[in-house]
């Protein structure tokens, strides 16, 4: 399965969502902010570690990102309009396949982050606002224009969870949901699990 979009820049960037605290906030772009600078801070000192057995990544992206995503309304989306369509086993196995496959992308960037420098832009966020969108832009390499990248949080049980993320333009959600449906409609819901299943498979944890 083909990934069109720039899922290294995506990855890359995650880090800057990547812990949240319990209660609800009232500032989204500073905690953004924050705990991009925290993650980037345990990255940097264990960089040693992390060169010489680059597996260490996974606790720490398991222990700081995965409980502040909603995969489950991620592969929903995703998934459109065969999500009723699948059975309670067929839309967990979407949503766990789906899961990995973004953190391994995000573990494997962030492995290989050199220190982009990120802009954080005016965000329009209104108090009791249930949704947000972050702006930030990353620099590109090579002297390339910088990336535009807009995270789209809801508050969720008092806390903010990632349900999108745009790169460039280009809507996470909007860029599998394509690919999805060319897979169910090639293979079915089955099919499109083999093809995640077999995706991670090739990216060895």
């Amino acid at each position: 399965m083909r990934v069109s979009i720039e899922l290294r820049w995506l990855a890359a960037s995650l880090f800057l969502l990547s812990s949240f605290v319990e209660a609800a906030i009232e500032d989204p772009q500073q905690l953004v902010r924050e705990t991009g600078e925290k993650v980037l801070s345990e990255v940097g000192a264990r960089k040693a570690d992390l060169e010489a057995n680059p597996a260490l990544i996974y606790p720490l992206v398991e222990s700081t990102v995965l409980p502040h995503f909603d995969f489950r309304r991620m592969s929903q989306s995703a998934l459109g309009r065969y999500w009723p369509d699948a059975s309670d086993e067929q839309k967990t196995a979407v949503t766990n396949e789906f899961r990995e496959l973004l953190v391994r992308t995000y573990a494997t960037a962030l492995l290989g982050y050199t220190g982009q420098q990120i802009q954080y832009l005016p965000v329009q966020y209104q108090p009791g606002d249930e949704k947000v969108m972050i702006p930030t832009r990353i620099a590109a390499s090579d002297n390339a224009p910088p990336i535009p990248i807009n995270y789209r949080l809801q508050l969720t049980d008092a806390k903010w969870m990632v349900y999108d993320v745009v790169i460039d333009g280009v809507s996470l959600i909007t860029n599998y949901r394509s690919q999805f449906a060319t897979e169910v409609r090639r293979n079915g819901i089955d099919g499109l699990i083999s093809a995640l299943a077999d995706k991670n498979g090739k990216t060895g944890k």
